[in-house]
């Protein structure tokens, strides 16, 4: 039998229970709960179960039960909590013991199994509709109508979602599926820019100490989600969407984007997080929000909040992510006669930006509406009054059924929009429209692969391919819906003698140089034309937006007929290193005019240098519950050396991140390796992932994933 607790009910003579047996280990592994740090715990266990399907109990009673004099009734209740006080029932169902199944599929439930001398073993369900939540369980017991005596356990049950049960709102078919998005503690979040993006790990860490109790408090009492309405996974995952960042409720992370500088100096830079886990069991324990956080730090806690309570979630990246203020689906930008971008408008456009999905009925929509809902915790713009986007049906979104709830209109503009490029030449003078792009928004729509470490494009599900029938009906759709008027004038004079190509290779390790190229050609075969060109690099953050000018080169050719030239203008280290931003991206800019012509050619890209890996690897052949050596390994790709190194560790077996801080420094080209040891809690795939941060390089991380044996 499993962990037993002694009752001193009086009562001689009559029915009643002296403990429960809670099946610890059967039902952990059938409600895929046993991972869970409740679960497994020396002392204290409790019980973490799923709702809509049957669990087991063992009622020991002070003398065998008989089901023609004795009554026995499951009383389930959760209690309110307000001011940290505990209030009367907010919600409670009396299930009494049965000698056959229920009525109805998904019901609350409680069936005789067998019985064996004074052990009587039970089968319970929770509603497959209940509130998810900290149950309380009083078992009540009476002999032929006489007076009643109630066994009240001291330890909660936590019931859960339930994506194995077919009348849960949150089903999901699939084991592969449910596996993936449920239960896998470990993966992978994206970012970096369009063409060069690289895969960040995280540890979402759903099963440790305190993570599904401090979920639970987020649901309760930062979002302050009241009754049913616990057990409505749409309006559960829309407050947790507001309750991750702390924007208007006290929620756990405080967002910082520092558009000049790196200035997190009052708490933890957002690229330093390799995991929940740490930031979570701060919050939980402080109650305070836990700074900082970017779009990737708020996706990755709350994937780890939804998978705890049972919510199918994934995080995903877009790149290139248009932030449209004014619902007009344009993204204007504005240049001066230097090739400057000039602050004339709240639209911005993100190298990348990292929502989730979150997979659920929607009876609300209609069943076509069901699967994966955006979900975004990264505060933004309001929506109702509060900092919070989503759950928006993926469907309404691909097909520009902006009308639906939540938030499908400004998920549609995210991946959507159209880029308008201004020429702005002082107030008073007309804009001059230099470049409109079509198809240069919402690219490379990525999530983690099914069962890979790998890196799989999702943009099919948000929008047909750019030029198709289809994705121009849905253009249309949104824009004849849009209150704005969407612009089409000061169209750029039609021109092509001159034609214009903007190069650059592929992306390098940082501590090399790079090479910016404009090819020209001028395909007239009777007329010379004077260009002036001015090429540019800027460091850029996250949203895009120019930080600090690393080089700009100014040139003035006259291209003969029927002529090429090339335009080469190189940056190295010394140029970029001391302004670098948190990504060390870049944005390449070209202006060329045509003198003669009043002709301009605006081009831009991103660009990104790239971090060096930590390389990650294990002495001997792991098994589960005994102790293994880890090591972690990064070479120096600098040409200056590397000073107050750490490398921040996270996996299964550590109660909270491992920080190992270097005593000595790392000369160019030399590597660094350190090692410790660790027990992984059971057997199974397990990802250890690293961070590594110095004076002199950031965002640099390695992951590995490794099977474990029994």
């Amino acid at each position: 039998m499993g962990s037993c607790v002694q009752c001193h009910t009086e009562g001689r003579g009559k029915l009643k229970v002296l403990a429960i047996d809670y099946f610890f280990n059967i039902n952990g592994a059938n409600h895929h709960t046993e991972k869970f740090h409740l679960m497994t715990r020396t002392e204290d266990r409790c019980l973490v179960v799923r709702r809509g399907q049957a669990f087991k109990l063992d009622l020991i009673f002070n003398r065998p039960y008989d089901a023609d004099e004795d009554d026995v009734i499951l009383h389930f209740y959760v209690l309110s909590e307000i001011n940290n006080r505990t209030q009367p029932e907010e919600y409670s169902a009396s299930v009494p013991l049965l000698r056959s199944g229920p009525q109805s599929a998904g019901a609350w439930s409680a069936t005789y199994v067998r019985q064996e001398n004074s052990y009587l073993t039970v089968s319970v369900t929770a509603g497959a509709d209940c509130m998810v939540a900290r149950w309380r369980l009083d078992v009540v017991t009476r002999l032929n109508g006489s007076r009643s005596l109630s066994y009240k356990c001291p330890r909660p049950i936590y019931i859960l979602f339930n994506p194995w049960c077919i009348v849960d709102n949150v089903y999901m078919p699939g084991d592969r599926h449910r596996d993936e998005y449920v239960l896998d503690d470990a993966g992978l979040i994206f970012k970096g820019v369009y063409n060069h993006s690289t895969p960040l790990p995280w540890y979402y860490a759903q099963y440790e100490n305190d993570i599904l109790d401090c979920a639970l408090y987020l649901v309760r009492r930062i979002a302050k989600v009241k009754g049913r309405a616990r057990g409505d996974p749409i309006k559960t995952s829309r407050a947790l969407s507001a309750a991750v960042n702390a924007q208007d409720d006290n929620g756990v992370l405080e967002g910082n984007w520092s558009l000049k500088q790196n200035d997190y100096s009052k708490g933890t830079p957002p690229l330093q997080w390799i995991g929940s886990m740490s930031i979570l069991q701060q919050y939980f324990a402080t109650q305070s929000p836990v700074k900082y956080g970017q779009c990737w730090v708020f996706a990755g806690v709350l994937t780890t909040v939804c998978r705890a309570l049972g919510i199918p979630c994934r995080p995903v990246t877009a790149f290139k992510v248009a932030h449209d203020t004014e619902g007009s689906l344009t993204v204007d930008t504005f240049i001066d006669d230097e090739g400057i971008l000039i602050d004339k408008t709240l639209d911005s456009v993100w190298n990348f930006h990292v929502w989730n999905e979150v997979w659920m009925d929607r009876p609300d929509l209609g069943a076509e509406h069901g699967g994966w809902q955006v979900l975004d915790a990264t505060p933004q713009e309001m929506s109702n009054n509060m900092y919070r986007c989503g759950p928006a049906s993926l469907r309404a979104v691909k097909e520009a059924e902006l009308q639906k709830p939540y938030d499908a209109s400004y998920v549609f503009a995210e991946v959507h929009a159209d880029m308008l490029t201004w020429k702005y030449s002082g107030d008073g003078r007309p804009l001059k429209l230099l470049k409109r792009e079509i198809g240069k928004i919402g690219l490379n729509i990525s999530t983690k692969a099914m069962g890979k470490m790998e890196r799989e494009d999702i943009t099919a599900t948000y929008k047909y391919p750019q030029g198709t029938r289809e994705e121009r009906i849905s253009m249309e759709k949104a824009l004849n819906k849009s209150h704005s008027i969407f612009a089409k004038y000061y169209l750029n004079d039609d021109f092509n003698d001159v034609t214009f190509n903007l190069e650059l290779h592929d992306p390098i390790m940082i501590g090399e140089s790079f090479n910016v190229i404009l090819q020209m050609k001028n395909r007239s075969y009777t007329k010379s034309h004077t260009v002036n060109v001015i090429l540019r690099v800027d460091t850029i953050n996250q949203r895009g937006v120019s930080v600090r000018e690393v080089k700009s080169f100014k040139y003035q050719s006259i291209i003969k007929p029927n002529s090429k030239e090339s335009i080469k203008m190189t940056v190295t280290f010394k140029d970029y290193y001391k302004k670098l931003f948190d990504h060390a991206s870049f944005k390449v800019a070209c202006l060329a005019d045509i003198v003669d012509k009043n002709f301009h050619f605006y081009a831009h890209d991103d660009f990104k240098v790239r971090n060096p890996d930590i390389e990650i690897n294990i002495a001997e052949s792991p098994t589960s519950h005994q102790e293994y050596v880890v090591s972690a390994k990064l070479v120096n790709p600098l040409p200056i050396p590397l000073t107050k190194g750490s490398f921040h560790i996270e996996g299964p077996g550590h109660q909270k991140p491992l920080k190992v801080r270097l005593n000595k420094n790392v000369a160019p080209g030399d590597s660094v390796t350190v090692t410790y040891k660790l027990i992984p809690p059971w057997a199974g795939r397990h990802q250890i992932s690293a961070k590594f941060t110095s004076r002199e390089i950031h965002d640099v991380h390695g992951f590995s994933s490794f099977l474990f044996a029994l």
